[in-house]
């Protein structure tokens, strides 16, 4: 006969092995703490408002709609605590709010810095403490070498070399382009267009008669309008940020120049530049862009659907937005997959993995045999595009939306201020 004791003491060991044997975090982790230092003051706040910024929010904000991602190392959902501090566009302020999140406020995961010359600074946070970084708003030329040894970054943003010019030089040689003047912001995203547009415009035989550097905060630019416009170039390009992008198209008028076509980055890539410069104005303008609701990819229209339920049409867009979303998607598969919340295993699927997400199937392009990855080429819907009507439409040889217009309209007449 079972006496009482003995069932006490049977409870008792079967409850010290229950406790012993899992974890004691599976009981405590209610959450996913998701950090950022961004840039929501300052004259990086563009990209928080457009860019990077609404994608985040909105995939927090979708991902806790469903109750959270399931983890089967909890056995549960687990929502996402976001924590974001304002770097005030100051890169020495976000490196520090960097490690402040992972030092001391132990989150899970961290998400992009904002603009390419943070993103590069932000690197050596995350790879310091072997944090997972998805690039936001940033190219990664300068280190696309340096990435072998980078195991924890990731870049989904096309940039310079990941294959924009590139796609570029063709389109401009068969629509006859033969001459081009460069501006371009005096940071890392500036140096890097500039010298890779250098490097592949010398190879196609495209001259370039003038290619000056700007400041952050330059007001007035009609003086190196005026230069290229005296020296007769085909193309203007501008690799700034707004609202230097968005005065290209506002000065031009007011002087009264035209050129043959206009390409500017970033800026003209989102539904902003519209409501800016105006529908007229903007017909013709091309800049780097990978979707629209044409897109045959089958996400496109169904991103702008969900873009649109929380957040304004001016906010989006046409260059990055899927692409950042699907950055956060295969996070959050990645986590799932893996089962786990720890760093290495859910990198290791990332890195790995062909996981759905609105591009369809998705994967990285492993940089070095134990390198980070870049969103693989066969995963983008275009990278160059024009406003036609409206419509940013994708130029790409076998991805075009539409064909080019060249040349552009003339600017519809502004007064001058």
């Amino acid at each position: 006969m079972i006496t009482q004791k003995y069932l006490k003491f049977v409870v008792c060991i079967t409850m010290l092995f229950f406790f012993v044997s899992v974890p004691f975090a599976a009981y405590s982790k209610d959450t996913i703490r998701i950090g950022a230092s961004r840039s929501i003051s300052g004259p990086l706040s563009f990209f928080e408002a457009t860019a990077y910024g609404p994608n985040y929010k909105i995939w927090v904000k979708e991902i806790n709609k469903r109750g959270g991602i399931y983890v089967k190392e909890y056995g549960k959902k687990l929502p996402i605590e976001l924590i974001v501090y304002d770097d005030k566009s100051d890169m020495g302020t976000m490196t520090r709010l960097l490690e402040k999140l992972i030092v001391e406020d132990k989150v899970d995961f961290v998400l992009a810095p904002t603009s390419t010359a943070h993103l590069f600074a932000g690197i050596s946070v995350t790879e310091k403490y072997k944090y997972i970084l998805i690039g936001g708003e940033g190219g990664l030329s300068t280190i696309r070498n340096k990435m072998k040894n980078m195991p924890y970054l990731f870049g989904n943003l096309s940039f310079s070399d990941w294959y924009q010019i590139p796609t570029l030089v063709p389109i401009y040689k068969q629509l006859g382009v033969k001459s081009v003047a460069i501006i371009y912001v005096d940071d890392l995203h500036g140096v890097e267009y500039s010298g890779t547009t250098k490097n592949e415009f010398k190879k196609a035989g495209i001259e370039i008669k003038m290619c000056k550097g700007v400041p952050l905060d330059i007001k007035d630019i009609s003086p190196l309008l005026k230069e290229a416009n005296r020296l007769g170039v085909d193309a203007f390009m501008s690799f700034t940020y707004p609202p230097i992008s968005f005065d290209v198209v506002t000065q031009c008028q007011a002087l009264g120049i035209n050129f043959k076509s206009v390409l500017i980055g970033p800026g003209c890539n989102t539904e902003a530049f519209i409501n800016v410069v105006g529908k007229k104005a903007a017909e013709g303008v091309m800049g780097f862009g990978t979707f629209n609701t044409k897109t045959p990819k089958p996400g496109g229209k169904k991103y702008v659907n969900m873009f649109l339920k929380y957040d304004k049409a001016e906010n989006l867009d046409w260059w990055g937005d899927i692409l950042y979303y699907a950055g956060l998607e295969m996070l959050e598969k990645s986590i799932e997959k893996a089962g786990t919340l720890n760093m290495k295993k859910v990198r290791d699927v990332m890195m790995t993995e062909k996981l759905d997400t609105l591009l369809g199937k998705t994967w990285y392009e492993q940089q070095g045999k134990n390198g980070g990855g870049l969103l693989a080429v066969e995963c983008y819907p275009g990278f160059i595009a024009q406003w036609q009507n409206g419509v940013f439409e994708v130029l790409d040889k076998g991805k075009a939306t539409a064909k080019p217009i060249y040349p552009k309209p003339d600017f519809p007449k502004r007064a001058a201020k």
